[in-house]
């Protein structure tokens, strides 16, 4: 018996590999194949697909996968720390796009429920586009990513609120948008049980259920809790988005929250690419192709209007000129909550089917230019400097008054205070050496300035504000901060103004170093490394070396440059050798390559006679990985085993 949507599925997977190879080949991003897979099989197309809606079931479960991983990757830890970018950054991009373009209609000759509408559909940008390449990209601790991040929580958030309210535009009676005691119950006891089940009920299920060792029942219960909590926000009348985000808050605040990301990234990947698909099925060429002027002069208005809106936004939040126009590029296209409130509103009447091709298409195209945007977004940006801006633009204000501060000289600049910056700050203080910090965040500069630390508010990549910290007569500059675009300029603009500065530089990973020392760093140190020379010598005090012995060791392996850090491959190795006692048994370290990407350590060890003793990914630390880990490209093995044994496994295949 023909099952239709395994048909569906095979031929959508099956065509977006073809378009996939296509696009590779030529640079296209994947998002783009997406689109266009969904274009060719729909009704408008081909007409491959008989049953649309069953892909859009997919498309939904992709949606709730993604707001998934983002509440997992999220914590309340680090929403703390972007709160005021997610509150009062957030509201204000909202506020004021709904502003401008309600008046935009009006003038146009909509009607106000119409203005107000079209204005909502507009606010919103694409969480999935948007956070997926800043992830790619590793810009999802630069500041600019980390306002988008706020503002795209807030937009998330009041996605719920709007999907509520917009019966009432067109005039029919909702009892849950206009019983706001009862929603407002709700939220409070939604809030209630998010604490609960992050502080007690869910880390004591997810501690329970690890100690079976089954990744089968680790991960339905992971579903389990996505569905469920989803399952309830959406039976009380809220949105489905905010209930899996809420319940991958709950799980983030765990112990096991990484090995729960790594088992459902692989569903989102999947999901999400229907979503895209199920987007480009909705598209009818030969409507657009009729309209294509007017689609194209409305596209680019939007793209203008919502980068000039959110660039504001950032500037009205005291942040420099170079970082409004990252944060405005990024967050410029119109968002895939956007779709689903369209097709509410033409549900319910406000919005015609001419006017919905048209925004569907005019989002479509937003978004397909989305990465092309990131791209050129830096270069854009570079370009603040040679405007004839006033300098509190073009460097940022501070919302506070600032005290006089003391001119150093023969002092130590550090930039950001995030971990690295302050260890480095309290190193500094008690060997009584002389330093500054330049901070971007307003909000940690002015708790770190109420206790008395020596730091300035302002985006390091610009001239004035390194001068004014007196950075020609600075001896040191450590760079802290993970925002590699701003690391490269402030880079460039610290070497222009201080040639015999000596800078060091933190990055993530070992692939950027050579392009940071090309840029003037002196000296540039990489997290994954240091996490390596943690794990080796706590690795190896379990063998009872000395202290002595340790120490040497690690030296050697510095001494080497990080050459220990190499591919997966037929490179050297450089091992310890512990033979006190343990029977010629070795220590290496191995670095995963694309080979050996989406496999299981029991997989990967099968054939050989070797033990994992700990993993790496990114900065984080596992010990005693359970044999069923999927393992991901860059993931840093520490394996130990006989020295043949060990060189074969990494010569394999893998």
């Amino acid at each position: 018996m023909e099952i239709p949507l395994l048909k569906n599925v095979v031929i959508i997977i099956g065509l977006a590999v073809l378009v996939l190879l296509i696009f590779r080949k030529i640079r296209i991003p994947a998002i783009l194949a997406f689109f266009v897979t969904g274009l060719l099989a729909g009704p408008h197309g081909l007409g491959l697909i008989s049953s649309p809606d069953e892909v859009s079931l997919l498309a939904d479960l992709g949606v709730i996968f993604l707001l998934f991983t983002i509440g997992i990757e999220f914590s309340l830890e680090k929403f703390s720390q972007i709160k005021r970018y997610v509150v009062i950054g957030g509201s204000l991009q909202l506020t004021l796009t709904l502003a401008a373009v309600y008046l935009i209609c009006l003038s146009l000759g909509f009607s106000s429920s119409e203005s107000i509408f079209i204005g909502f559909l507009v606010s919103f940008s694409s969480t999935a586009i948007v956070l997926r390449l800043l992830q790619e990209k590793d810009q999802m601790d630069s500041i600019h990513g980390q306002i988008s991040l706020g503002i795209l929580i807030f937009q998330d958030i009041a996605v719920v609120l709007v999907i509520l309210f917009t019966p009432v535009l067109a005039g029919v009676n909702n009892a849950t948008a206009t019983n706001w005691p009862s929603l407002i119950v709700m939220g409070a006891g939604l809030i209630l049980f998010t604490f609960i089940s992050a502080k007690w009920i869910v880390p004591e299920l997810l501690h329970y259920v690890a100690r079976f060792k089954s990744r089968e029942l680790f991960l339905l219960t992971i579903i389990l809790i996505c569905f469920g909590v989803t399952w309830i926000t959406s039976s009380i009348g809220l949105s489905t988005a905010l209930g899996a985000f809420l319940a991958g808050l709950i799980i983030s605040n765990t112990d096991y929250s990484h090995q729960a990301l790594g088992n459902v990234l692989p569903f989102q990947d999947i999901f999400m690419s229907f979503f895209f698909v199920s987007i480009g099925m909705l598209l009818n060429p030969s409507f657009m192709a009729e309209n294509l002027l007017l689609i194209i002069a409305i596209t680019i208005a939007v793209l203008i209007l919502k980068s000039l809106i959110t660039g504001i936004t950032a500037g009205l939040l005291g942040l420099s000129f170079r970082v409004m126009i990252l944060v405005g590029l990024i967050l410029s296209q119109i968002g895939e909550f956007s779709f689903i409130l369209a097709a509410t509103g033409l549900q319910l009447g406000i919005i015609n089917t001419e006017f919905f091709q048209i925004f569907l298409a005019v989002s479509l195209i937003t978004m397909s230019v989305t990465p092309f945007i990131m791209a050129i977004a830096p270069r854009i940006s570079n370009f603040s400097d040679k405007l004839p801006l006033p300098p509190r633009i073009r460097q940022g204000f501070y919302p506070f008054k600032i005290p006089p501060e003391e001119v150093l000289s023969d002092h130590l600049v550090i930039v950001g205070f995030g971990i690295n910056g302050k260890n480095m700050a309290k190193a500094a203080s008690k060997a009584n050496i002389p330093y500054v910090v330049v901070e971007i965040n307003p909000e940690i500069v002015r708790n770190e300035k109420s206790k008395g630390e020596s730091i300035h508010f302002g985006d390091a990549a610009h001239e004035t504000v390194l001068k004014n910290i007196n950075i020609a007569e600075a001896r040191i500059m450590v760079v802290a901060i993970s925002d590699p675009i701003g690391t490269h300029k402030i880079l460039d603009v610290a070497k222009k103004l201080n040639p015999n500065i000596y800078i060091i530089v933190r990055t993530r990973y070992i692939r950027d170093m050579e392009n940071l020392y090309q840029m003037g760093a002196d000296e540039v140190i990489p997290e994954e490394f240091e996490t390596s020379i943690e794990i080796f010598s706590r690795v190896l005090d379990q063998y009872n070396l000395s202290k002595e012995e340790i120490d040497d060791f690690i030296m050697e392996i510095r001494s080497d440059g990080y050459q220990m850090f190499r591919t997966f491959s037929k490179d050297e190795l450089i091992t310890c050798d512990l033979n006190n006692g343990q029977n010629n048994m070795e220590i290496t370290s191995l670095t995963v390559g694309s080979g050996s990407e989406e496999k299981s350590i029991r997989e990967l060890i099968r054939d050989h006679e070797i033990d994992i003793l700990a993993l790496v990914r990114g900065s984080k630390t596992f010990k005693n990985v359970d044999v069923d880990f999927i393992l991901t490209k860059g993931d840093l093995l520490i394996v130990k085993g006989e020295k043949e044994k060990l060189s074969n496994f990494a010569k394999s295949e893998i």
